[in-house]
């Protein structure tokens, strides 16, 4: 059985996938719908790959890019040690709306899984590149303005990325949780680019077995070929 998604790194330790969007990690245990085991990363794996493995991280469903699974449960205690010591460094590429400061830490605590207790948070981001169209979103301004950053979760709370910008009135692009709906269909319907514009594009590590430091990338897709060049290339690109 071939998986629908790529492999990108396998040794007998652990193993990382390039999880396509619309794709769960493992079946939501809050979703008010069913979720069909085909757009189930677990389900795939286990099938194919004949063993119970697990998963070292979460990614969203609307979230595509690196994703690492551990071969045993004692391989993925290993490999959240070092999430829990920081160890892990994970890299996003995000689209926002407006344009943020060329680089900044967000410091600001999180409700915990959608609970009362909040936890510390912490977001950095670098800005790459910044777009001003000349199309009125909304009626407050006669152009819109986006932002492409490069993201690095110092933590990792439930929806970080996603709450954080929102909550310095920078939301991302095709969050439809947390984001901009006036934004959101014009990045759908006009620019045609459709969800979440957000992806975990690198993870590096040192090998806690080998001691050999890897550096798992998440290959180029149609989507962020497209975002890519319309940061380039503003107007002109639609």
């Amino acid at each position: 059985m071939e998986l629908p998604f790529r492999l990108l790194y396998q040794d007998e330790h652990f193993f990382a996938i390039d999880k396509p969007a619309g794709f769960f990690v493992h079946p939501p245990e809050l979703s008010p719908y069913p979720v069909p085991k085909e757009k189930i990363c677990l389900y795939h794996l286990r099938r194919t790959m004949k063993k119970d493995v697990i998963p070292v991280h979460r990614l969203d469903a609307p979230t595509s890019g690196v994703l690492l699974f551990a071969m045993s449960r004692d391989k993925a205690r290993e490999l959240n040690r070092l999430f829990a010591e920081r160890q892990m460094h994970k890299t996003y590429q995000a689209v926002v709306r407006g344009y943020v400061e060329p680089e900044g830490l967000i410091d600001l605590p999180l409700e915990a899984d959608e609970g009362r207790i909040t936890v510390e948070a912490q977001t950095q981001y670098k800005t790459l590149a910044q777009i001003e169209l000349p199309y009125p979103v909304g009626k407050k301004y006669p152009t819109s303005r986006y932002s492409l950053v490069q993201v690095h979760p110092i933590t990792g709370r439930w929806h970080q990325i996603r709450r954080h910008f929102d909550r310095i009135a920078h939301p991302l692009l095709g969050d439809i949780e947390h984001g901009d709906s006036h934004h959101n269909r014009f990045f759908r319907d006009t620019l045609q680019i459709q969800g979440l514009c957000l992806k975990a594009t690198a993870i590096e590590l040192q090998h806690p077995w080998s001691g050999e430091k890897i550096s798992i990338q998440a290959p180029p897709c149609e989507k962020w070929e497209r975002i890519h060049h319309l940061f380039q290339h503003g107007s002109d690109a639609i």
